[in-house]
């Protein structure tokens, strides 16, 4: 093998090497495992491992433990992880070379890069403690890696907690899991355990603790890192990172005055230091300012890279610069930046979308050669946003004919897609193919709970629900709301009830979900029970929640508890100005609901179709003619389209009132056909004021209504006997009991216990 290595060396060709690797056949020393083993890693590290793979096979002899280890190991440089956890298996079943420790590294790297063999990991790490290998350094890295990159933390620690002695590297790790996992305090919390226990923090440390104040968000912590950074003299890697961190951290925290100062006062700036900056102006919405340090950027002879182009396009994108968007598009090609749309790809297709661009979002994909499920993902989520639902699900149809298996994002816009279409059908072949391949995690399950509540199938989400393994608040707030929207609002306040009781936490949504089944219900005593639970829990501040307790007190008949909420209200939206005009003009107060309406449009909000409902229906209970038709009027002049409700409240005005005819008229006019409910209080202001003729003009009208709605049916059997015209009459109630229709009983609810 050492008359070789001279020969290997000089191997930097594909070539030269193969040239090499058929003297090696001819002298018969392709046997030797050392030769045939550094060609393995030689054709690797040139970019071919179909023929590093070739040699391994066709070994004559078994391969011995360093001749795996080294073949995995180039499977992980290439990043074919999969086929590396592959060779591990196989090397573990077939039982003839021993597993060296020189080969775990690379096989729990393969498994951190592979998020499904998490399982794999594990079993790797019983096999390191059999070995008794548990106590080697950089295998105990490895696996804190490992369970971090899995998310599991507590797995992590308790590796971590076993090393007897402890690195600034294995502190680093450590700190990084539990940021990257979303948990910023806790990795904040080994930060000073850490320092207290003597160790010095390096770059990596400082990079990793900028990222959890950028989570946090607090501009206090934000300058106390920094503050620590420049205390330690802690001085940034060659590449500047450090710096870079630095100032996204800043930018996050909201002081971009800070970031700035970095930026322009750092001595050394790479295309990732300007990509930086222009992400940095993009999270304060300074669109401008971002393409303006762009334009520095080239002047400056720095070149931009996929992610500074991806930033510069948001920037487009926010400024809805369609112009400037296909000018990076234009730079993207001409520059050769991405020429397989495989990086670039999925945020031109936002880009184009964001733009109302659809069909050149569409042409973008279209040209993406190697479509991951990130590609396809965006263009499902494009669909849905746009509203066009139908295609969403088609594309997740195509995305599994092209063998692209979809993720969780992909299950659950579909199935929210299924929901809101009512395709319960579809929404149930996509739960089987969750089912069938096992990918089902918290977010698909809350997903599929919902699609469930929407298909009016609440028996199976409550199903889904009672079996899941983990419940978020999210899967609890999916539960009630499904609930709460399907008339079961005891079963939703029971449910609520059931998280206060086991002390688990509850958000907005939450209450949200309760008050709307206690407004469904009627329940004030449990409404004012809620109202001071907000309180205690600080979640009184909110403009939906005060919407949402004003429309229960209004509805539950606290008129006045509800007008102290509006007016101690500090911003009010459209909805909470609609919902105190409809809780006047349920307690008949016109006069009040009018000055409501009043004080909104001087206040400068528009009102929108449900106000113009809200207001019209006070009108027409109350017998408010003239205000009623003015109202009516302005519809126009907010530019609100009038819907068959507007039209059935100005009807219902016009004929309790007296003015048949104009009721009438207004009938005529509609472009839609009446339905039973207008002709309802057309027909009942008719018998009101006598106008049997105009009965008799719309008889025709009246036999061609499709309903199951009983009180137009007894109505208008009632004008028929009243008028005389007992065969009529008669034929009517023949009907309701041939079709098997009752009149519905009236009755009361009221509040015990």
């Amino acid at each position: 093998m050492t008359l070789y290595m001279p020969f290997f060396r000089a191997c930097t060709t594909l070539r030269s090497l193969t040239q090499l690797h058929a003297h090696l056949l001819v002298t018969g020393h392709h046997g030797d495992p050392l030769p045939s083993t550094k060609l393995i890693e030689s054709y690797a590290q040139l970019g071919c491992l179909g023929s590093s793979r070739l040699v391994f096979e066709t070994f004559p002899s078994p391969a011995d433990s360093f001749m795996w280890g080294v073949l995995i190991k180039c499977h992980v440089w290439s990043r074919f992880f999969e086929d590396a956890v592959e060779l591990y298996h196989r090397m573990v079943s077939g039982g003839g070379a021993e597993v060296s420790r020189f080969i775990y590294p690379s096989v729990l790297r393969a498994c951190s890069c592979c998020r499904a063999h998490l399982g794999t990991g594990e079993n790797v790490h019983g096999r390191v403690i059999k070995c008794g290998l548990d106590c080697d350094d950089v295998i105990r890295t490895c696996l804190l890696s490992l369970y971090g990159e899995m998310g599991s933390t507590s797995s992590a620690k308790k590796v971590f907690d076993e090393m007897s002695e402890r690195d600034v590297v294995c502190w680093s790790s450590i700190i990084s899991t539990y940021i990257d996992n979303g948990d910023a305090l806790g990795g904040l919390g080994m930060f000073r355990l850490m320092v207290s226990g003597g160790v010095a923090p390096d770059s990596v440390t400082m990079i990793s603790l900028a990222e959890a104040c950028a989570q946090l968000g607090s501009l206090c912590l934000a300058r106390s890192v920094h503050g620590q950074v420049l205390t330690w003299n802690i001085e940034s890697n060659d590449d500047g990172s450090l710096n870079n961190s630095l100032i996204t951290m800043y930018s996050k925290c909201g002081d971009l005055a800070s970031a700035e100062r970095l930026f322009y006062n750092s001595f050394y700036r790479n295309t990732a230091s300007w990509t930086a900056m222009i992400s940095s102006y993009n999270q304060g919405g300074r669109f401008h300012d971002a393409i303006s340090v762009f334009l520095e950027m080239q002047r400056s002879g720095v070149g931009p890279n996929s992610v500074t182009l991806m930033a510069l396009l948001f920037s487009c994108s926010g400024l809805g610069w369609v112009r400037g968007g296909k000018s990076v598009h234009c730079f993207i090609i001409r520059n050769s930046a991405d020429p397989e749309y495989d990086f670039l790809g999925p945020p031109l297709i936002e880009f184009y979308a964001d733009c109302g661009r659809l069909r050149d979002s569409e042409k973008v994909f279209g040209m993406i050669q190697g479509r991951d499920v990130v590609s396809w993902n965006m263009l499902i989520s494009l669909y849905a946003r746009k509203g066009l639902l139908d295609r969403a699900l088609s594309t997740l149809g195509q995305m599994l004919t092209n063998g692209v298996m979809p993720d969780s994002f992909s299950l659950a816009t579909s199935l929210s897609a299924c929901g809101n279409l009512g395709l319960l059908q579809v929404g149930r072949e996509i739960h089987g193919h969750v089912v069938r391949t096992g990918f089902s995690n918290e977010y698909v399950q809350n997903a599929l709970i919902d699609m469930y509540s929407k298909c009016s199938r609440v028996d199976w989400a409550h199903n889904l629900f009672i079996n899941a393994q983990q419940r978020s608040v999210v899967t609890w707030n999916s539960m009630i709301c499904g609930f709460s929207q399907n008339g079961y609002s005891q079963e939703a306040i029971k449910l609520f009830t059931q998280m206060y009781t086991r002390r688990l936490y509850m958000d907005e949504v939450t209450f949200l979900a309760a008050i709307q089944a206690c407004t469904d219900l009627v329940y004030i005593e449990k409404g004012r029970w809620l109202h001071h639970k907000l309180i205690t829990c600080g979640i009184s501040n909110s403009i939906y929640v005060d919407t949402a307790l004003l429309n229960m007190y209004s509805k539950c008949g606290d008129q006045r508890t509800a007008q102290m909420i509006f007016d101690r209200m500090t911003e009010k939206s459209v909805v909470s100005w609609s919902a105190m005009i409809a809780g006047y003009g349920i307690h008949g107060q016109v006069t009040s609901a009018l000055s409501v309406f009043n004080q909104m449009i001087e206040s400068g909000i528009k009102p929108n179709e449900i106000t113009f409902m809200n207001i019209l229906s006070t009108c027409s209970h109350a017998g408010y003619l003239e205000e009623g038709k003015f109202c009516f009027k302005l519809m126009k002049e907010y530019g609100v389209e009038p819907q068959m409700e507007h039209f059935a409240c100005l009807v219902d005005l016009l004929s309790r009132s007296g003015n048949l005819d104009d009721a009438y008229s207004v009938i005529r006019s509609m472009s839609l056909p009446a339905d039973a409910g207008m002709w309802s209080s057309f027909l009942s202001g008719c018998r009101v004021h006598r106008r049997f003729d105009l009965i008799l003009t719309v008889k025709r009208n009246l036999v061609n209504v499709e309903t199951r709605d009983t009180g137009y049916f007894s109505l208008l059997s009632n004008i028929y006997a009243e008028e005389g015209n007992w065969g009529e009459s008669g034929k009517l109630r023949s009907v309701m009991e041939s079709t098997g229709l009752k009149k519905v009983r009236g009755y009361s609810m009221i509040e015990l216990g």
